[in-house]
């Protein structure tokens, strides 16, 4: 069989649908850690990403994955085999490019700190957005899919584009109008050749906001109430105005109150400076464990639930970089250290240990509901004495570069 090798970076959605493509058409397709060097020598555009096959590279994404497509005409990727059908397939792909990724990437990207803020884009993006949800819902009301009766490529190449969105920003309110939108979607998303690549799609609670960027606030009030009637042409009593409401007084984060009335000697701060900046990680651990304060601080042992799902590392590692962005609201009291350890062929799994403010996951799982998700296990902390195993351990994870627990890391990131 011939061999392909996909250069992209890790998380890249624009990969999401030559993957899938390859999974429909049972095509090996080979995903290395990126190396932006061999990309400039394959691209004459020298961008990612792009595809290394036995007779040639082929860049940009959509052509890619035309190409994958049109390695086995059965299954029906594009098309009935009609010129017509083909060229319907071409048009869905040319709308997702131009009509769906750029507002998506404007309004998503300044959330997953990709882009800076700014509010006339993010405003504009969302409103563009919608516009081609109204065009894609238009044309789904009386479809299961958008070119025939089966998957084509064009619904993998615009269900792609959605992955993020749907993930981060396209909340239950926004989505509201668009329900022929979100059937089709997670019609999509549910196949197992979806599954096997971007693993489980949850949905979005919540929009996830960028730095700056105030959160969207709910409309609420009585609108568009119209005056008159009976009467009308009569002078009014005027009535008095209505008392301002009292302010509301500002609820501080648990975290600050409990440095209020509990301070600890431990410092969060002068710890991550000490860990970026030591010398060695030997070094690093010896001021840790020296200053570790065990009635106001807890160490927490995390593991994903559902690491049956991983089936890319690149997914993996996405998944991880997610959930630390959305758990920055605790930043100033938490660090933890994640990992995917295992391989693509075996399993992959998602672990990590944190440090948390106090003796409690709670505040993590309020922050960020992500973590539900995860399994968390009390190492340390108050009424629980800390032992030479578990110091052990925490360095392992805290640590470790090439290996942990016996499996390979295949990504590591670290939240301080």
């Amino acid at each position: 069989m011939p061999s392909y090798t996909l250069h992209v970076p890790a998380g890249s959605f624009r990969a999401f649908k030559v993957l899938i493509a390859a999974e429909y058409n049972g095509v090996s397709v080979d995903v290395p850690e990126f190396n932006a060097a061999a990309v400039s020598t394959l691209s004459p555009t020298g961008k990612a990403p792009v595809l290394e096959t036995p007779n040639g590279a082929i860049f940009e994404s959509n052509a890619i994955a035309r190409y994958i497509a049109k390695l086995r005409r059965d299954t029906g990727l594009t098309g009935n085999g009609s010129v017509l059908e083909e060229a319907a397939v071409d048009s869905w792909c040319d709308f997702s490019a131009n009509e769906l990724e750029i507002p998506a990437c404007v309004w998503w990207y300044p959330a997953a700190g990709y882009m800076p803020f700014q509010k006339a884009a993010y405003e504009k993006a969302k409103t563009d957005f919608s516009k081609a949800l109204e065009i894609l819902d238009k044309h789904l009301l009386a479809r299961t899919y958008l070119v025939n009766d089966q998957i084509t490529l064009a619904d993998i190449t615009v269900a792609s584009a959605l992955v993020y969105p749907m993930k981060f920003v396209c909340d239950k309110a926004f989505l509201k109008p668009f329900g022929n939108v979100v059937r089709w979607f997670n019609t999509c998303v549910n196949q197992p050749e979806f599954v096997a690549v971007i693993g489980k799609v949850t949905p979005c609670k919540k929009e996830m906001t960028a730095a700056g960027q105030e959160a969207p606030k709910a409309k609420g009030g009585e609108q568009g109430k119209k005056k008159g009637g009976k009467g009308k042409g009569k002078k009014e009593k005027k009535e008095d105005a209505p008392a301002a409401p009292a302010p509301v007084k500002k609820v501080e984060h648990p975290y600050k109150i409990m440095d209020k009335e509990s301070p600890s000697k431990f410092s969060m701060d002068s710890w991550k400076k000490s860990y970026s900046n030591s010398t060695s990680y030997d070094a690093a651990m010896n001021t840790f464990w020296s200053t570790f304060d065990a009635e106001g601080w807890s160490l927490w042992h995390q593991n994903y639930n559902y690491n049956e799902d991983n089936k890319r590392i690149f997914m993996a590692a996405n998944a991880v970089g997610g959930f630390q962005q959305r758990s920055d609201e605790i930043r100033k009291w938490a660090f933890g250290v994640m990992d995917v350890l295992g391989t693509e062929e075996t399993v992959l799994e998602i672990k990590g240990i944190w440090l948390f403010r106090g003796d409690t996951v709670e505040h993590m799982v309020n922050a960020n509901d992500d973590a539900n998700w995860y399994t968390w296990k009390k190492l340390a902390g108050k009424d629980l004495p800390l032992t030479d195993e578990v110091k052990a351990q925490v360095a392992a994870y805290w640590c470790s570069e090439d290996e942990l627990e016996g499996k390979p890391i295949q990504d590591s990131k670290v939240f301080k």
